[in-house]
């Protein structure tokens, strides 16, 4: 008998006389697995072989949700529960008749989402609102997220644990999740929502769930079980100390326009910080970090401006602003505006149906991104700053809520303050009426040397030179969507002032009233080619508020979801009017298009962008053809490597005569090596040929958790100064090594 028909044997018994059961009078009949308390912590092996194990209750996964529909599950999966006083024990058994066509690689945590997979999501609070989340692969990777809705938050991290191990008929899984990373009321008995997944990529992407999933109702959260059983076990109260060492050197070309200037190369600079987390009771947390290390271990990926008048976004990736976030998903607030603060707190918390959040900093090098109706611009400055951030939201179950929102940012000679409330009510079990209604008022700095611009706001009688002046500003959005298996439907409305600003946020275009409406309607004939196809019809038209036109467009398209994990987005811009600096474009019609395929183990590729006419945004702005795209090619050869390309191509020439107006492209390639689960080399390279420039960015890791790392590694910046030569020199590098550790108890 091998490993895995011999696990079977020892859960069949406890399963057949307690499958059936539910807990009456919660959760609507909802299905229930037991967690079995037991006398001592379980030894992970990743192969279920803890004697503990057999006292548990099984439950299966019994539905395929994708691509079926509450169809027979291709494989045969089980889940069963323990726990102690600490922590909350799951093991998978995941069966596989074909175990040789398991896809599963040694990568970085977060890294296993093309992979089989298990997942367990689970609400502490059963409102839907916030779902944690734990995955793990068949060589015991883990992947942690934070659900906020119908979101999910990669960079969410938590210190767990994990193991897993294949055998002759599938593989096996083991978690073991402290209580302590959960927030959840003090109760003699946990009754929790949990939801369990099994993602097995194969010539489709098919997701085997323990509960039925009505494509009817949008919310996944909502359609998981219950979490039974937990007797006794209190809110962790935790402390946390997170300090880090850095030692760095760093040097730029003196004349970065003179390749044959020097380099003026500093002096090794170490630099200590780090950050305290205290929970004393349920419900409450306490964050805080002096001199943190915001530098970025992964650099952002080079993104094309040209043609480009507004700031562009890019993701945190900061471990101190990542906890919380589920309460701060508004473009209202953007943490990275908070560019390199000296000292930052926080406090977050849940009593009763309110959860809240505060947090306060003292920014340095601060950015301010002022919004306009057809351009941003964006000022660095050496000035220092205080940041403010107060949310609170009360909820009122079913993933309905209402909050409000204060911002903030002083500075010394001017401020931005916001203050604002929202809501989202769900009702006739998929229907959702969403609204933002905010204030703000800004008093500028008065330093033009800073921003010096005659851009106006409208007809308000103010600029965006920094001149002192003091203005109020009102934003307002509002949704109203339905969401269903075949027909969906979406009414927004949005409306900003010319003089709405938030210094907190990444909101670059104001000065509008935009109306949009979208219709979608999905087939599921779940064929052997096609397994769903959608169209949709949006339209969106917008004026100013000066009641002057500015854009209408309605671009119909379609989805297709086909075999070999191939999913195909077109649209095409058939109405495309626009109106910029003062200027009536028609016929501004183009192609969207976006396809991605896995189609078999190791490889995927992509593209997307745009094909057809665009504006040129220059001061004399003129038509143009052309396109931008983007293609990425993903490849693991081995178990331990993968390596990943992507290229952004952008072209624009003159409708007229054929001229172009920029033409450039940007490649890179991100390749790592996995040694161990915790040890890897990875290198980035990029070039950027509108500047004609090169970047390279090795790194080697260790990672103990989450949390708790080594590294070192090097910034490298080049130019080509000449076209003849193609030499490339070098402008600025850094070299680095830090270590960050976790005391947790």
């Amino acid at each position: 008998m091998n490993f895995c028909k011999g696990l079977q044997l020892l859960f069949l018994i406890p399963g057949f006389f307690l499958a059936p059961f539910t807990l009456s009078g919660q959760g609507q009949n909802k299905p229930s697995i037991i967690a079995v308390k037991t006398d001592k912590p379980i030894s992970l092996s990743g192969k279920l072989d803890d004697p503990a194990w057999q006292k548990a209750f099984p439950v299966e996964l019994a539905f395929e949700i994708r691509p079926g529909e509450n169809s027979v599950v291709k494989q045969k999966t089980t889940v069963r529960a323990l726990y102690d006083n600490e922590t909350l024990y799951l093991g998978f058994l995941c069966y596989d008749s074909e175990p040789g066509g398991i896809r599963s690689h040694l990568s970085d945590r977060d890294r296993i989402f093309q992979d089989d997979y298990v997942i367990a999501t689970i609400d502490t609070y059963n409102n839907y609102q916030r779902g944690y989340e734990f995955a793990v692969n068949p060589q015991g990777i883990q992947g942690d997220l934070l659900m906020m809705g119908g979101d999910e938050d990669l960079s969410y991290d938590m210190v767990w644990q994990s193991a897993a191990s294949k055998c002759a008929d599938g593989w096996t899984a083991e978690m073991a999740i402290p209580f302590k990373v959960f927030s959840f009321e003090s109760a003699p008995e946990q009754i929790w929502t949990i939801a369990f997944l099994r993602c097995l990529p194969r010539d489709n992407r098919y997701m085997m769930s323990w509960t039925p999933n009505d494509r009817n109702i949008p919310s996944y959260l909502s359609q998981g079980g219950l979490l039974t059983g937990l007797n006794g076990i209190k809110p962790g109260h935790s402390f946390d100390l997170l300090p880090y060492l850095m030692a760095e050197q760093s040097g730029t070309r003196t004349d970065p326009e003179n390749p044959e200037s020097g380099m003026d190369n500093s002096p090794v600079k170490v630099r200590i910080g780090g950050g305290v987390h205290y929970a004393p009771g349920p419900g409450i947390s306490f964050d805080a970090v002096i001199n943190p290390d915001f530098s970025q271990i992964e650099s952002d990926a080079g993104q094309i401006s040209v043609n480009t008048t507004f700031a562009l976004y890019y993701p945190e990736k900061r471990p101190f602003f990542m906890s919380g976030s589920d309460l701060l998903q508004t473009p209202m607030y953007y943490s990275r505006t908070i560019n390199n603060p000296l000292v930052a707190s926080k406090v977050t918390g849940k009593a009763g149906k309110v959860s809240y959040i505060a947090l306060a900093a003292l920014d340095r090098n601060t950015g301010i991104t002022v919004p306009g109706e057809e351009q941003s611009n964006t000022v660095q400055t050496s000035l220092q700053s205080y940041a403010g951030v107060g949310r609170a939201r009360y909820d009122m179950g079913n993933e309905s809520f209402i909050g409000g929102l204060l911002l903030s940012r002083n500075f010394v000679g001017g401020h931005n303050y916001l203050t604002g409330f929202d809501w989202n009510l769900k009702f006739w079990k998929n229907w959702y009426w969403q609204g933002e209604l905010f204030l703000t008022h800004t008093a500028e700095l008065n330093d033009s040397t800073l921003l010096h611009s005659g851009r106006e706001f409208g007809s308000t009688g103010y600029d965006a030179a920094f001149n002192g002046e003091q203005y109020f500003g009102r934003g307002l959005h509002l949704a109203l969507m339905r969401q269903s298996r075949n027909y969906s439907f979406a009414l927004v409305q949005n409306n900003f002032s010319p003089t709405y600003q938030t210094y907190n946020g990444m909101f670059p275009s104001v000065g509008t009233r935009q109306s949009y409406m979208q219709h979608a309607y999905t087939f599921y004939p779940n064929k052997k080619i096609l397994k769903s196809a959608s169209i949709i019809l949006p339209v969106q038209l917008t004026f100013n508020y000066d009641g002057l036109f500015k854009e209408f467009v309605v671009q119909p398209g379609f989805t297709l979801n086909l075999i070999g994990q191939t999913r195909i987005q077109a649209s095409y811009m058939a109405i495309n009017y626009e109106r910029f600096r003062d200027v009536m474009f028609e016929g501004i019609r183009r192609a969207v298009v976006q396809i991605s395929t896995t189609p078999v183990r190791g490889l995927s590729a992509g593209i997307t962008g745009q094909i057809g006419r665009f504006i040129y945004r220059s001061q004399a702005p003129q038509m143009g053809t052309g396109y931008n795209l983007t293609a990425t090619l993903d490849l693991e050869p081995a178990s331990r490597i993968k390596t990943g390309f992507s290229t952004s191509f952008a072209k624009l020439s003159d409708l007229d005569d054929g001229n172009e107006f920029y033409n450039g492209y940007i490649i890179r390639n991100i390749t790592s090596f996995q040694f161990t689960k915790k040890l890897f080399l990875r290198a980035i390279f990029e070039y950027n040929s509108f500047g004609d420039s090169f970047n390279f960015y090795p790194l080697v890791s260790y990672k103990f958790n989450a949390f708790t790392m080594f590294c070192a590694g090097m910034t490298q910046d080049l130019q080509n100064y000449n076209d003849q030569d193609y030499l490339f020199r070098p402008t600025a590098h850094q070299y680095f090594i830090k270590l960050q550790y976790l005391f947790s108890r």
